[in-house]
Formats: structure tokens, C-alpha cells, sequence
């Protein structure tokens, strides 16, 4: 089923998610040997969980393999590279199967193979916030669409979409217990209140150390926050619009410091790779032009 696209993704996947197998070239479903098959460079999903693994290859035995993964081949490697279906494929291995049920598209690029991997994860919701976050991400750099755009293809408000791409301003250590699942995506939003580094961190540790409930951090957090209003200027909802509209435009954290007098203050952008710094630079020239 496919549902409307946005511009970017409409122009780059036309034609590559609803293709079959008989406009492919490549024929209908095809058995392949496992060993002929290679993960997907762009596979957006780092963490596979063993024991829902073993789950599923448990499944796969008794009832076999009820959707057939999706391939694209690689004549150059004679290899084919999976598309969508990872946890079916490692399943299957686990399962103790020699060969795997296999759509074959005929050729994708490399921007399709990464959007189709990112897509096909972001809906059956089979990411960690983190992970679905990052794929957020990568979409909307690499493709140029808008945070609206995304979420009408993928089925998720602007503001679903708005809150996953914010745990990503929270720093690597509460990321990676987010993805662990050491504390909840619930308890990630209610960090990002508290602006102060130092007061998030201390209230981090004391949610993993106190086991608090979501509201629990939200309350913690809330008082947090209105000690340090107290001690600096409160961003106005003028201020706060402002860099939401230029975060979405950009695809990066974008945060205006105050200076001395209201008329002088600091614009900052956010970057994590030079890849990136590049991109902001090309989306920068891009609406100067």
C-alpha cells in the first residue's frame, strides 16, 4: 500500500516501491541460497534484539516464511543485497534454512535502496526511538524534504516527527540509554526541558538510579527548568518559533543566544560531521538563491 509522497521522495522512488515482480525483468518470488545475499549498506537499524530473533526463527520453522524479503542484484559482486527484510534473512539463518523466499528488483540506486530501507523500518515501527530519529534525518538530508512532507508520506504527524528529530539534541550517553532501553522515549522528552547540560545530566542519573516514571521526570524536569529561568532570560514564543521554523528549513539544531542588548545576540548551527556542515551550507545557498 502506498500512501502520498512527498515532492523529493515522490521524484526519487516513482516507480521503485510499487514496482512488481514482472516489470522488474527478474520474474515472480525466487528461492535464493542465503549465502548469496548480503545486508543492506543503508540499513538504518543497528540493534536486533536475539531473543526476538530466536522468536522469529521459531515461527519461521513451524509455519515457514509468510513474506518474502526484497533483493536487488549486484552482477558486478554476483551477489544479491537486501532491500527490506533483514530480520526475516538473520531469522531465517538462525532457523537453520539454506535459502530464503526473494522479490528481486531488476536495479535501485543508492538513494532508493537507502530510502526504501529507512521507509519499510519507520512504518512496521520496528526502530528504537534513536534509530527512527536517524532515519528522520538521513531522509530529510538526503532527499531535501520538509518535516510536513516526511510525516504525510510516513504516516506520522509533524509534530511525531518534530519530537523523535529533538532526542537527538540529547547528549550521546542519554541517547545510547534510550536506545538500550534503560529509560523510555517519554523520559527522553522530558530531559530536553531542562536546557542546562549540567542540571540534565544530574537529573538523568537520577532517573536511571530511582527508576522514575515518565510524569515523575517531567515533574523533576519542570522543577529543574524553573530554577534556571530564574538565572537567565527566558526565550520568548516568538524566539522559540523562530528556531523551529529555521531547524526544519536547515535539517539541524539551530539555537539564538540573547547578546546585551536585544538587538545583538548569536545564531547557532549545529553539526555533527562535515558532511553535514555541508549540506546545511547547500540548503543555506539554496534559499539565497
Amino acid at each position: 500500500m502506498r500512501k502520498a509522497l512527498g515532492k523529493g521522495l515522490d521524484a526519487l522512488l516513482s516507480g521503485a516501491i510499487d514496482e512488481s515482480n514482472e516489470t522488474s525483468g527478474m520474474g515472480g518470488v525466487q528461492k535464493i541460497p542465503l549465502d548469496k545475499i548480503i545486508p543492506n549498506r543503508y540499513q538504518p537499524r543497528k540493534t536486533f534484539n536475539e531473543e526476538s530473533l530466536q522468536g522469529l526463527a521459531d515461527s519461521i520453522k513451524q509455519h515457514g516464511l509468510t513474506q518474502p524479503v526484497v533483493v536487488v542484484y549486484d552482477a558486478g559482486m554476483d551477489k544479491y543485497e537486501l532491500v527490506v527484510g533483514e530480520r526475516r534473512f538473520r531469522a531465517s539463518q538462525l532457523a537453520g534454512f539454506t535459502e530464503i523466499d526473494c522479490i528481486v528488483h531488476a536495479k535501485l540506486d543508492d538513494k532508493q535502496m537507502c530510502a526504501l530501507a529507512l521507509i519499510e523500518n519507520i512504518q512496521r515501527e520496528d526502530l528504537n526511538p534513536i534509530e527512527t530519529a536517524l532515519g528522520y534525518k538521513s531522509l530529510m538530508q538526503k532527499f531535501m524534504i520538509s518535516q510536513t512532507e516526511l510525516g504525510e508520506y510516513c504516516g506520522k504527524s509533524k509534530a511525531a516527527v518534530s519530537n523523535s528529530l529533538r532526542l537527538l539534541n540529547l547528549e550521546p550517553e542519554i541517547q545510547e540509554a534510550i536506545k538500550n532501553g534503560e529509560i523510555s522515549e517519554g523520559h527522553g522528552r522530558a530531559l530536553l526541558m531542562v536546557a542546562d547540560n549540567n542540571k540534565r545530566e544530574t537529573l538523568f542519573k537520577k532517573i536511571l538510579s530511582s527508576k522514575m516514571s515518565v510524569r515523575q521526570a517531567e515533574e523533576a524536569a519542570k522543577n529543574a527548568s524553573s530554577e534556571t529561568v530564574k538565572t537567565n532570560p527566558q526565550k520568548t514564543p516568538d524566539t522559540l518559533a523562530f528556531e523551529a521554523s529555521l531547524q526544519e528549513a536547515l535539517g539541524t539544531k539551530v539555537e539564538l543566544k540573547y547578546g546585551s542588548k536585544p538587538s545583538k545576540g548569536k545564531l547557532i548551527l549545529h553539526y555533527n560531521s562535515l558532511e553535514e556542515l555541508e549540506q546545511i551550507s547547500q540548503r543555506l545557498k539554496n534559499k539565497m538563491l
